[in-house]
């Protein structure tokens, strides 16, 4: 997200808890929020589809957005991402690049880095504290982002970088199941204590096992066929 799609992402947010907008009732014309929240089109869209994937809002073409606030998604429905990636497709390209790069990271004891990881996770935790879930998505992105990047494989953090619009709109879908928003943060703690303890094949798994569940958050079964990580950890997958 943008600095300032982030500013009306937030914004927005705020208002809904506070109940300047109520569940159930229709958010101001975008060309309203643009001029009240002194942001373009362009940035308000942004920031509404990171609302909407949060299951904030809702967007009901020819009628406007919808707040939900918290409201159980409808079955099978998914807001569409970046580049209209599915995102059965981003988490599988996600599990069979990003534990890859957690192996890595916990095999080189990066220091500098690996404080900077503790630092992101107690950012996200702090976040979700506050039921700020735009913030807490925005940790979530930093702390994979972090970890490809310190995995020393230039080509694989390039790859991973290449689609962060579209993984970070797959890791805030989870954060619309209201009754798990902490299991992202709890996933989080055992990939980054396996990496604190530079035991990569921990690391790796944990990294899946992360993804897997939080695939099953949004009602997908995390398929890899023939993949060395898709056997039997994957079988029985449910939201």
């Amino acid at each position: 997200m943008t600095r300032l799609s982030s500013y009306a992402a937030q914004t927005l947010q705020r208002q809904i808890h506070e109940g300047l907008f109520l569940p159930g009732e229709m958010l101001p014309s975008q060309r309203e929020l643009a001029v009240t929240l002194g942001i373009s089109r362009a940035s308000l869209r942004e920031a509404i589809s990171t609302l909407e994937a949060l299951g904030l809002v809702r967007s009901q073409p020819g009628k406007g957005v919808l707040v939900t606030a918290g409201q159980p998604r409808p079955a099978g429905e998914l807001p569409s991402g970046p580049a209209a990636h599915a995102p059965q497709q981003v988490f599988q390209l996600r599990a069979i690049v990003e534990p890859a790069a957690a192996a890595l990271t916990a095999s080189r004891g990066d220091g500098d880095g690996l404080a900077r990881l503790q630092a992101i996770q107690q950012q996200m935790e702090a976040a979700l504290h506050k039921l700020d879930l735009v913030g807490a998505a925005e940790h979530d992105l930093a702390f994979h982002m972090e970890i490809a990047r310190l995995s020393g494989n230039e080509p694989l953090a390039t790859v991973i970088q290449q689609f962060e619009q579209p993984i970070a709109h797959s890791l805030r879908l989870p954060f619309a199941d209201r009754g798990h928003i902490w299991d992202t943060a709890d996933e989080h703690r055992v990939v980054l204590d396996a990496i604190l303890r530079q035991d990569p094949a921990a690391a790796q798994a944990a990294m899946f096992d992360h993804l897997q569940h939080a695939a099953g958050r949004i009602g997908l079964a995390l398929v890899l066929p023939g993949f060395p990580h898709a056997s039997p950890s994957l079988q029985g997958v449910t939201a």
